[in-house]
């Protein structure tokens, strides 16, 4: 029995990057993907709602909420393309798992690092069941802070290990290719997208800007691709010609948000999609010929966050890299709220 019902386990930044080390980057991704794939086979015993989003004219604020009935899980995320420009992170996030019996938090967690492993996490789940079998060359277009959580995440389920990079920042490149150096990639910095496509059998598209970009044409996708398109993630912003998407058979996490913010905002509102959690379940094909194209619209969805938190929280478990935040009230009498302040103003240092 907890006797410290005020405290709630949290993860700092420091902590999180304790955990990842000591488990190791690829191992961290590859047992996240074995969360994320169990959570996707039982879907159907999720609460799911599209994300409640706050826009303004520099980013979006919002909130990711899910519960399998037992467990209540939310992560808090924004998206501000510009605060590179200020030496701030485009996307920060916090997370908290909850008891759904007794409404108590078991976990707050910082998620601007765990979020991009997630992010990278189901990409490479998608891939597994989508992508080309025996693909090894990936072409990374946008090389900010998610490339290399993609590239590695992609060689530790697929056996990804070259790559074709790509920023309108070369220094971005520059970046991506020094922090890779010796983890066993071939890379190739590229000078044009055109280029950067070149012999790859999949291509994630990863860039930042909140509008409506065409960072890949019809003329660049070949037959047998994979597409793994992460950067669309709201209203106004996509990276892909419409003319790919009607070309491709085309997988989601949670149509009724991927059609608000994915690539499919372009599409009619109608049209067909098939949802990734019914092929890892089984219960549709993902891909079925050599010539098909296969696009993951990614937009990310809160229960790839819930796994997220389920698996942190039992690693800490495990390793004690988490500190005691109090967090909750716990007056000895819980109808006696008030009376808890009385007694904290009588003995200030107990407080």
């Amino acid at each position: 029995m907890n006797l410290k019902l005020n405290v709630v386990p949290f993860v700092s930044v420091d902590n999180m990057m304790k955990l990842v080390l000591t488990i190791g980057v690829e191992r961290f991704l590859l047992e996240l993907a074995e969360c994320i794939e169990a959570d996707f086979r039982r879907w159907e015993s999720f609460d799911k709602t599209p994300r409640v989003a706050s826009h303004s004219r520099e980013g979006v604020i919002e909130l990711m909420p899910t519960s399998d009935g037992e467990v209540y899980g939310f992560k808090y995320v924004n998206g501000h393309p510009k605060n590179t420009r200020e030496g701030r992170q485009t996307v920060t996030a916090f997370g908290v798992l909850a008891d759904v019996a007794t409404g108590y938090p078991v976990l707050l967690t910082e998620m601007t690092i765990l979020t991009a492993l997630r992010t990278a996490a189901t990409s490479a789940v998608a891939a597994k069941h989508l992508a080309p079998k025996g693909a090894r060359t990936m072409a990374i277009i946008g090389n900010g802070a998610q490339a290399e959580f993609q590239a590695l995440a992609f060689k530790a389920l697929l056996g990804v290990d070259t790559l074709r990079l790509y920023d309108i920042d070369r220094s971005a490149s520059t970046k991506c290719v020094r922090n890779l150096a010796g983890l066993g990639f071939g890379i190739t910095v590229c000078n044009s997208i055109e280029e950067a496509m070149e012999g790859v059998q999949i291509v994630t598209t990863v860039t930042a800007d909140k509008q409506n970009a065409t960072i890949l044409t019809d003329n660049m996708v070949g037959s047998g691709l994979h597409i793994n398109a992460v950067g669309g993630d709201c209203p106004g912003k996509t990276e892909l010609h419409a003319d790919i998407l009607k070309r491709s058979d085309i997988f989601v996490e949670y149509p009724p948000q991927t059609r608000i913010e994915g690539e499919i905002q372009q599409l009619p509102a109608d049209y067909p999609v098939k949802e990734l959690w019914r092929v890892i379940a089984g219960l549709e094909p993902g891909r079925t010929g050599d010539r098909q194209i296969t696009l993951f619209d990614s937009v990310g969805f809160a229960i790839e966050d819930f796994s997220a938190l389920r698996y942190v929280k039992r690693q800490i478990e495990q390793t004690g890299l988490s500190d005691e935040l109090d967090l909750l009230a716990d007056p000895d009498e819980p109808r006696d709220l008030f009376g808890m302040l009385l007694r904290a103003a009588a003995t200030p240092n107990a407080a």
